[in-house]
């Protein structure tokens, strides 16, 4: 059966039991670590799986044609696959499928203005509720920053915008451009902490509701703007651009207009922070599961595709920081939270939806452990004046704010 000897090339490690349709039980692996026994209710399943795993195996899960024996959870069935795979395809016949998809990717990422609104509508304009349900309380749809392993979620995601703000080296009264700003949090936390005049655009309605209703609440209306806006679009000059998370819906065909834009956006002495998830091995193309279901349009980055955009653009990249497991722990986090309210979950949508979400969140965070998936930080300039010599200054700048002993106009007057 091609099942069976594609689970036979893969699983070296670990212990699988698969239970077909007819009752037959085939045990895989050396035995070693907590068992995964999955059952798979449909005669056909087997045979989608051998052809396109990448694609049936999600879709499989979300139908309910496959499930996973408790105590174990699709999370434990992903880490057992990836944890051997690694960053590696399944077999030669896997590798021409990777190489026919990466031939293509630049027509399955066109994300002109207009395309991309529909795209990113697709993820984030689902019922808010859902996001409620395991986000942190400001809302902070990405890579959190664990300074401290011990670390709740919450103090992760706020030492993650204050990292990002002191990277920025923000002057009270500079004007800040939040490129993909989500429900306003980074935005806000910037005008609150550095003194800084923020504006925020993002292609999601539900977004920009929220994020308007948050600077009201805040009392921060005059001094942080949220638009419904590609950037694009935009005009104006500015002293500092953030852009986090919003990197990965760009498209590798887009990349030069990304960097040209960010370029154009800057004023002459402007720094910009990019914050993405990115992969460590060569440049590759999206999970067919992920691009059908979650993040249609999407792609993550290597380093070498970043760079070689930055470089044409004109700007000079002046920092490079690599974030490891960081995303895991928070997407262990998020997983946390969702199981734990998943009947409300099934409340706003449905099932399939949950199981949808949980193969997402749970084969998310296998990548970050197992497959090299990563985030960067990229600072870039356009000028090699515009920042100290030291990046001590960084560390400087953390602490202050991670302390909050200053306002931001004393740190002005003591001439730092």
């Amino acid at each position: 059966m091609l099942f069976s000897a594609l689970l036979q090339k893969i699983v070296k490690r670990g212990s699988l039991t698969v239970v077909s349709a007819n009752g037959r039980r085939r045990d895989f692996g050396d035995g070693s670590g907590p068992p995964v026994t999955i059952r798979l209710h449909d005669a056909t399943v087997p045979y989608e799986l051998a052809l396109n795993p990448y694609l049936k195996l999600g879709e499989a899960y979300m139908d309910g044609r496959l499930t996973i024996e408790p105590p174990a959870t699709i999370y434990e069935l992903l880490d057992l696959l990836t944890g051997n795979l690694g960053n590696q395809f399944a077999g030669p016949f896997f590798e021409v499928y990777g190489a026919l998809r990466r031939m293509k990717r630049r027509l399955d990422q066109h994300n002109p203005v207009g395309k991309a609104e529909k795209n990113v509508a697709h993820h984030y304009d689902l019922d808010g509720g859902i996001y409620d349900l395991f986000l942190d309380k400001d809302k902070q749809y990405s890579c959190a920053y664990f300074r401290e392993p011990e670390m709740t979620l919450e103090e992760a995601q706020l030492a993650k915008k204050r990292h990002i703000a002191a990277k920025l080296r923000i002057e009270p009264g500079m004007r800040v451009l939040d490129i993909g700003c989500g429900w306003g949090g980074m935005a806000l936390t910037l005008a609150e902490e550095t003194g800084a005049e923020v504006t925020g655009v993002t292609l999601s309605r539900e977004q920009l509701k929220v994020a308007q209703r948050r600077a009201e609440e805040r009392g921060l209306a005059e001094k942080v703007e949220f638009r419904l806006q590609d950037y694009r679009t935009i005009k104006e000059n500015f002293d500092r651009v953030v852009s986090v998370g919003m990197f990965e819906h760009v498209g590798v065909g887009h990349y030069g207009e990304y960097f040209g834009g960010v370029q154009h956006l800057l004023a002459p002495d402007g720094v910009a922070l990019i914050h993405t998830i990115g992969r460590l091995d060569p440049p590759g193309s999206t999970n067919p599961w992920i691009a059908k279901y979650i993040f249609p349009g999407g792609y993550i980055p290597a380093l070498s595709e970043m760079a070689g955009a930055v470089e044409r653009s004109g700007l000079l990249m002046t920092d490079i920081e690599v974030l490891r497991l960081h995303y895991a722990q928070t997407l262990r986090e998020w997983r946390k939270r969702f199981m734990e309210r998943r009947e409300t979950a099934a409340r706003i949508y449905d099932e399939r939806f949950c199981r949808m979400w949980e193969f997402y969140l749970a084969g998310s965070e296998t990548s970050f452990r197992n497959e090299g998936m990563v985030v960067f930080q990229m600072q870039i300039a356009k000028s090699l004046q515009s920042l100290p010599l030291s990046r001590d200054y960084m560390v400087d700048e953390e602490r202050r704010l991670n302390a909050g002993a200053e306002q931001p106009q004393q740190r002005l007057l003591a001439g730092d």
